[in-house]
């Protein structure tokens, strides 16, 4: 029998790639940005309690997963995304958490 503690592991960064049609012909090519394999359980019951028709609650929740290569948020200070990629983004991301 395996004990949890074999499982415990620091979170790592893993790519995730959208390649969706639209974002490809418009940007030139897929885009890749980060997100950690691992989350804390508090990410987790954020995410679990919002209201997927709430889009603003929904940005909020996820703009801080979308990494750069270095682990740090994409979407920082006055910097953000064109709304299609970040629509695509958080997309990407939840399917991300489901696995």
């Amino acid at each position: 029998m395996k004990k949890l503690s074999e499982l415990a592991a620091k979170p790592e960064l893993t790519s995730v790639i959208i390649d969706d049609k639209e974002i490809v012909e418009k940007y030139g090519d897929s885009l890749e940005f980060f997100v950690y394999d691992k989350l804390p359980i508090s990410t987790y019951t954020k995410l679990a309690s919002l209201d997927t028709k709430n889009a603003g609650e929904m940005y909020n929740a996820v703009k801080d997963l979308i990494l750069d290569d270095k682990g740090m948020p994409v979407i920082s200070g006055d910097n953000t995304l064109p709304m299609d990629v970040m629509t695509s983004a958080v997309v990407k991301v939840t399917e991300n958490l489901g696995k």
